[in-house]
């Protein structure tokens, strides 16, 4: 970022549009910036998709381990399978927020790869 930029909004600002306000080549800046946030955008759905696959994998390997255990406190039927399925869901989703167990980032690591942005 440009010393001479005091305004208080410069940190949320990219290098490019820092450099757009500064003058310096305005036009490469913005097209850099439109490149730079295209790259951005399509590693953020990645990201995201690699998140998803992980939470699907994880949900029915939990699914699976549920499968084996008794109703516990629960009376069974329909109720409660359902209710377990939501339990699924959320510990897989719960899992894959504090870290997963490293599916994802091998999943938008190949996804960027077919779309050749490494």
């Amino acid at each position: 970022m440009t010393a001479a930029l005091t305004s208080p909004l410069a940190p949320a600002l990219s290098q490019a549009a820092t450099a757009a306000l500064a003058g310096k080549d305005s036009i490469a800046a913005a097209g850099k910036a439109a490149t730079d946030k295209a790259a951005t955008d399509k590693a953020a759905k990645a990201k995201a998709a690699g998140e998803d696959f992980e939470a699907v994998f994880l949900n029915s390997m939990f699914q699976q381990m549920f499968a084996g255990v008794g109703q516990g406190p629960f009376s069974g039927g329909t109720g409660a399978n359902i209710w377990r399925s939501f339990l699924t869901d959320e510990y897989s989703k719960s899992f894959v927020k504090a870290g997963g167990v490293g599916i994802a980032p091998i999943v938008q690591r190949e996804l960027l790869a077919q779309q050749e942005i490494r």
